[in-house]
């Protein structure tokens, strides 16, 4: 006497049909994806970026180091300005020069841009060119 347990041989069958449930997962998340970062990346402003490089300052004589300390006092290379008016009367003294030296500003890092504000506020009215800022290179520490 036998018995049969369980199906008619249909275990023996392989099952043909791949899952494709997972892939369109996937899929749908990766369209999501697209969808929201697309917008953002196309719809910005065309504007043309300026090129930076890092260049070392070439120390010429006629530049002139205006520094400005922590509290916002203003040195002439290293002869101390009364108020913005001498600071202002200096400046214009330099513009008439030919050729026009340039404006080095150093200011120290605690001092309130206010500070700084005023000095090339003044080399615009007093009719300089060109201003740069001296900063100290980084060295790779953190501050």
């Amino acid at each position: 006497m036998a018995m049969n347990i369980g199906s008619s041989g249909d275990e023996d069958d392989v099952i043909s049909a791949i899952n494709t449930t997972p892939l369109v997962d996937v899929m749908l998340v990766l369209l999501i994806i697209f969808l929201i970062t697309i917008p953002v990346a196309i719809q910005t402003v065309p504007v043309d970026l300026p090129k930076a490089s890092n260049v070392a300052t070439q120390t010429k004589p006629e530049n002139i180091v205006v520094a400005v300390d922590r509290e916002g006092a203003v040195y002439w290379g290293s002869v101390k300005m009364a108020d913005n008016a001498a600071l202002l009367a200096k400046i214009k003294e330099a513009a008439a020069k030919q050729p026009q030296p340039e404006i080095h500003v150093r200011g120290d890092k605690e001092v309130r841009f206010e500070f700084i504000g005023k000095v090339i506020v003044d080399c615009q009215r007093g009719g300089i060119e060109k201003v740069a800022f001296i900063t100290e290179p980084d060295r790779g520490v953190a501050q």
